[in-house]
């Protein structure tokens, strides 16, 4: 429920204080009195108003005076000041401007005009305040995510430095999966999810056991049958994670192939994602171009003809296109 505006009424004199509340109390606004300067700066950073009535002439503190104090207040500036007075000359008026009052209004006051400046002001400070609480909103967002970004980044490294053999691998194909994308047409929020799948895309590997994950041998194929559930362990850990759902696809079908033979669900041509599609290309160009400690990489011509011999079956036709379509980066070969 939003609350009513809160009016602060800073004026020496009971009658006027009591005037302007019986002028006020058929609108909505939760009124606040102080019968000084004082007292009226105190009360204001009690109940923090959405606007001050500041009477000019009082003892002690005088309007002026008081209007300075609270400017100079962090936890006040930008509360709108509306000063009261009977003074209708050129000079007040210039010397509450720099004292830092937002508006006037002379005594006797018409009661029209007082509740329309009033209803006025109280609006656009509502409008600042939500101005601003809707920008630390987006900073707080924008920070957020900036944050679980660079938690992503850290489970990639992790992942890496696990399995030496692929060591700056994530890194590397999140890079071309994000040209690729580029290339066949995707931006915005679409590619920032891109680029989060690919560095999550073995995250399934972190259930599998070291004895099969960093095994030198072939795997049995009971061992390959529990290998295969990673992409399903990506899914099960990450689908619960409502600001990763997104970036799913990746993780959990960059082993699907085209003709369906893939795993872990046999989707089949457009059944997979373009994403996903778009990073098995990737995937294997890194895993050819890359040293291994039982292989050198493969020279550029003969991973070409791998990529193109499986065009129709492990990849999407479409994407091998695009793959081709944009310049091939270096080799990945160990100095």
């Amino acid at each position: 429920m939003i609350k009513p505006p809160r009016i602060l009424v800073v004026d020496d004199e009971a009658i006027a204080r009591i005037t302007i509340e019986a002028l006020l109390s058929a609108e909505n606004y939760e009124m606040h009195f102080a019968e000084n300067g004082e007292d009226g700066i105190a009360k204001a950073v009690e109940v923090q108003p959405d606007i001050i009535l500041l009477d000019v002439m009082m003892p002690g503190l005088n309007g002026f005076e008081t209007c300075r104090k609270i400017r100079s207040m962090s936890v006040l500036a930008e509360v709108p000041i509306l000063l009261v007075t009977a003074l209708d000359d050129r000079e007040s008026r210039m010397t509450g401007l720099k004292a830092g009052a937002d508006d006037f209004i002379t005594k006797p006051y018409d009661i029209f005009e007082l509740q329309v400046r009033i209803k006025n002001m109280t609006r656009l400070n509502r409008y600042r305040m939500l101005t601003e609480q809707r920008e630390e909103m987006q900073i707080l967002h924008l920070e957020l995510v900036t944050a679980y970004d660079k938690t992503i980044e850290g489970w990639s490294r992790a992942l890496d430095l696990r399995d030496k053999e692929t060591e700056g691998h994530t890194l590397r194909v999140t890079e071309m999966t994000i040209r690729l994308a580029q290339a066949a047409g995707l931006d915005g929020e679409t590619l920032l999810q891109i680029r989060r799948g690919s560095l999550l895309h073995d995250v399934g590997k972190l259930g599998i056991p070291d004895s099969i994950l960093l095994k030198p041998e072939p795997l049995t194929e009971a061992e390959w049958k529990i290998m295969m559930q990673h992409p399903v362990y990506a899914y099960e850990w990450l689908v619960a994670i409502e600001y990763l759902r997104p970036a799913l696809d990746i993780p959990y079908c960059h082993h699907e192939r085209w003709d369906g033979t893939g795993y872990p669900r046999g989707l089949k041509g457009d059944e997979i994602p373009l994403a996903a599609r778009l990073f098995a290309l990737a995937d294997v160009w890194d895993a050819l171009t890359s040293d291994r400690p039982y292989r050198q990489a493969m020279d550029s011509e003969d991973v070409r003809e791998h990529i193109l011999n499986g065009s129709g079956h492990h990849f999407d036709p479409r994407a091998v296109e695009i793959f081709f379509s944009i310049p091939m980066p270096v080799q990945n070969r160990v100095p």
